[in-house]
């Protein structure tokens, strides 16, 4: 095969790849096999079933690509393939829960075998280019597989009636105060998006930017004003006390029969008295000042109208984040919190980490996508239907997968992300 990387830049890819695969495992590390096994609703994956479908998509798209490779376990690609059509079929999304088997032991040493042969295959230097893309999709995959590790445990370890914490020593994020200010943004011509990667012939696939992300374009803006930070706890629990989830004008009609049903009257993981939450590290005092989470598009849509304003389309918000990039100081899972915090800065801040922002856009192609070539194709694209964007990242995203273009999605009526939101309102 054609080998296409000098040594330092193989060691490099290497160093990544051991890098998010070791955090991975240890996202994981306190957790019981009991605990992994767990699925609490439909929506939600075990904590086992994230360790196996990630190293799947490895031994399945990079390693796989090699002829003659023969998988370890074949029998398990149906057990772990997630949606990819074009692999072959898959266990339904709503019963990974009864796979007691393979163990969870089992799974890790599966892990630890793929991982020395794809750390074998890149210092050979026999990976094509096919290959390293194919890798590079895949370190970007497991980071994303990393959150929803943690966010769909927090939902499961809610559900036990114990609400027991993932862990104990998780510190308490500090909830310094910020006033609520407005950037306003004059009419404008801009470019949103990113441009494609791969590019045509590109030996070195970075900077890496999913195909929704893509192709960058040309949007008319208008003058709009943005709030300089996400709307806090203390504010939300002002809408609920001002009888937001009992006033029907507030919300979207589909938002509207959704808390009837399911007797919505505060945000997800909120305790009764509207001062303590379930988190990560079990049930805590609300930091009035840190940004609420765990909100659907359509309590935070409805928490706009009342306060007067809106929700920023995709296009404000990549706007105020244009040029921007995460800082180290920024509250992402490195940051070891797992929590929302303040933030007593000035200007505009809390662009990323801390919580996802809701926008008003419909997950949509931009003008002219292209979904990527073969079977990862059925990444992003088969999506975009009946969901929402989200801006930013989380407490629990690693930094390194973020960027000012990153396009999240999810149907408006979920709620066990950490997703909140900032405001927007029209500017004369």
């Amino acid at each position: 095969m054609e080998a296409i990387l000098d040594s330092p830049a193989s060691d490099r890819l290497a160093d990544r790849y051991a890098q998010v695969r070791a955090r991975t495992g240890a996202l994981a590390a306190p957790l019981s096999a009991e605990d992994a096994m767990v699925q609490s609703m439909p929506d939600a994956s075990p904590a086992k079933w994230h360790l196996a479908h990630t190293t799947w998509f490895f031994e399945q798209f990079v390693l796989g690509a090699r002829p003659g490779y023969r998988p370890l376990h074949p029998e398990w690609a149906y057990l772990f393939n997630s949606y990819y059509q074009g692999v072959g079929p898959m266990h339904p999304r709503p019963k990974r829960g009864l796979l007691s088997r393979p163990s969870l032991d089992a799974v890790r040493a599966w892990r630890e075998t793929v991982d020395a042969r794809v750390d074998a295959a890149l210092a050979r230097g026999d990976c094509d280019v096919a290959m390293l893309q194919a890798l590079e999709l895949g370190l970007q995959h497991e980071q994303q597989h990393q959150e929803l590790l943690l966010t769909d445990l927090q939902h499961a370890l809610w559900s036990n009636p114990l609400q027991p914490a993932y862990r104990d020593d998780l510190p308490p994020p500090p909830a310094p105060a910020s006033a609520l200010q407005w950037q306003r943004f004059d009419e404008a011509m801009i470019e949103i998006g990113a441009p494609g990667w791969p590019a045509p012939n590109d030996a070195a696939p970075a900077p890496f930017a999913y195909d929704n992300e893509s192709p960058r374009h040309r949007v008319l803006s208008p003058a709009f004003a943005l709030a300089t930070r996400p709307v806090s706890n203390d504010e939300y629990r002002g809408f609920i006390a001002d009888g937001g989830y009992r006033t029907p004008a507030l919300w979207l009609s589909d938002g509207w029969a959704l808390l009837q049903e399911q007797g919505w009257q505060r945000p997800l993981y909120w305790r009764d008295d509207l001062t303590h939450a379930y988190t990560l590290g079990g049930v805590r005092a609300l930091a009035p000042h840190a940004p609420v989470a765990h909100l659907s598009l359509y309590e935070a849509d409805a928490f706009a109208r009342w306060a007067g304003a809106r929700l920023p389309t995709e296009a404000e918000w990549e706007r105020a984040a244009a040029g921007r990039v995460p800082q180290a100081d920024d509250n992402f899972v490195e940051a070891g919190l797992l929590q929302p915090r303040g933030n007593a800065g000035t200007g505009m801040r809390q662009l990323f980490g801390d919580v996802w922002e809701w926008t008003a856009s419909a997950y949509l192609p931009y003008p002219g996508f292209r979904p990527w070539t073969g079977t990862v194709g059925e990444y992003n694209g088969k999506f975009m239907s009946g969901q929402c964007v989200l801006r930013g990242g989380s407490c629990a995203s690693p930094r390194g997968h973020l960027r000012a273009s990153y396009r999240n999605f999810f149907q408006p009526s979920a709620r066990w992300q950490f997703a909140g939101l900032r405001l927007s309102r029209d500017a004369a």
